[in-house]
């Protein structure tokens, strides 16, 4: 059975092709368009849709897909089944991009402690428990996000954008740029740190999974005590697709 799994974000639509064996292609489509040409190079059985977008934002996707929606599963938390339990305490007002994170990392790690890093739009971190259960976790501005918000409200704080991921960024900024890199990448690395050995207290063997687009930029500011961190940077998709197949075997 071929599947595709459509992840629509704040900045991107994100997709993955995937067959009883896995994940067998994925990329990023810039215009809804593109999206005619996928269905029908990949003839897809059943597919899925998680979106994070607004109404406004999605609508342009949605009626490229408007031929075929009867073939995809919306993904809507707190309705759709899910091959996890769900302790959040509001279901419905979770992001379906961080519900399908914790599916993925379930299958990926099963019956053990997982904790989700999602550098992304937002930081997020979730957590799911040994017995297959997802809790919740946190969510902050990402590192884009923080970076905005530094020139946006300052009257005199320049937009910095972020270096290639092999940069070295100065502890010390001797530069108002330098500075400002400073303090956001490993401002949010000693957040994610932090965050981190408190979870690690509570529960003994947590693993890590690091994931989204600014991950790279995070992980090398990651301290080597947290010890091994899957980076997976289709985890969602991957979720969305192990989603997608429990609703078709139901």
């Amino acid at each position: 059975m071929t599947t595709l799994a459509l992840d629509l974000g704040n900045t991107a639509l994100k997709y993955g092709v995937f067959t009883a064996a896995g994940l067998q292609e994925s990329g990023v489509l810039a215009a809804p368009g593109q999206l005619r040409d996928l269905w029908a190079r990949t003839q897809p059985e059943h597919a899925i849709l998680a979106s994070v977008a607004t109404e406004a934002e999605a609508q342009p996707w949605l009626s490229e897909l408007s031929a075929v929606l009867r073939q995809i599963l919306p993904l809507r938390p707190g309705f759709t089944p899910v091959p996890l339990a769900n302790a959040y305490a509001t279901p419905r007002t979770l992001g379906a991009d961080r519900l399908a994170g914790a599916v993925g990392a379930a299958h990926l790690r099963p019956g053990q402690p997982t904790l989700i890093i999602d550098a992304g739009t937002a930081l997020k971190m979730d957590l799911v428990t040994a017995d297959g259960t997802y809790h919740g976790g946190s969510i902050a501005p990402g590192l884009r996000m923080r970076l905005r918000a530094l020139h946006t409200f300052t009257g005199r704080l320049p937009l910095v954008e972020l270096p290639e991921p092999t940069a070295q960024v100065q502890l010390i900024g001797d530069s108002t740029a330098s500075s400002l890199l400073s303090g956001v990448l490993n401002g949010a690395a000693a957040e994610v740190n932090g965050l981190v050995a408190d979870y690690r207290r509570r529960y003994p063997g947590l693993g890590l999974v690091l994931t989204g687009g600014d991950a790279p930029y995070l992980q090398p500011h990651l301290a080597p005590a947290l010890g091994l961190i899957f980076v997976v940077p289709e985890l969602v998709l991957i979720g969305l697709d192990r989603i997608l197949r429990h609703n078709v075997d139901r």
